[in-house]
């Protein structure tokens, strides 16, 4: 059902490397600015110009800049649609960047539980746990004691059995006890 730790290394290392790739592609170094705080978002007139501003919005359905409502995790819908909403780069969609992230957040935090999930499978094959052993012990105990018992239940009735006579002769072990 799980697969082998290369593979899930392998998948690991892919999903950190398209993170990377997302990342970077998203942050662009040379067009990282801020706008003077005087200008705002509705001056910018075009895509490219708007987006690189971490605190405007660019809607391709009205074509405008607007300020980011940062009351909100998502912009409305009254102000964008989210198909239409650009933000960071022109070339992805809000739609398309939330869907992105959510899947990468996925397989992150599915990486993570599977390689728990074998890691500790892993340690409980290794070897029996401190709980098995303990029980395993007892159960030796009290297993070696019922046997002490019944040794010591079959002397006593040997010897009972001696002392009536009810012994029989060791040359016939299965002939009949006489009443003398």
């Amino acid at each position: 059902m799980f697969s082998s730790p290369s593979r899930n290394r392998a998948l690991s290392a892919a999903a950190a490397f398209a993170a990377v790739v997302l990342c970077v592609s998203l942050v662009r170094p040379a067009e990282c600015q801020t706008p003077s705080p005087g200008t705002p978002c509705s001056a910018y007139k075009s895509c490219d110009t708007c987006v690189p501003h971490a605190k405007c919005l660019w809607c391709f359905a009205t074509n405008n800049c607007t300020a980011y409502p940062v009351t909100w995790l998502l912009p409305p819908p009254s102000l964008c649609q989210l198909s239409q909403a650009r933000w960071g780069v022109c070339w992805l969609n809000f739609e398309a960047l939330i869907i992105t992230l959510a899947v990468l957040g996925g397989l992150i935090l599915t990486s993570i539980v599977v390689c728990c999930c074998c890691c500790c499978c892993k340690k409980r094959q290794s070897g029996p746990d401190r709980d098995e052993e303990r029980y395993s012990r007892r159960r030796d105990e009290i297993r070696q004691r019922a046997d002490e018992r019944k040794v010591e239940r079959k002397a006593r009735h040997d010897e009972i059995r001696r002392k009536y006579g009810l012994m029989g002769d060791s040359d016939h072990p299965y002939s009949k006890f006489e009443n003398e």
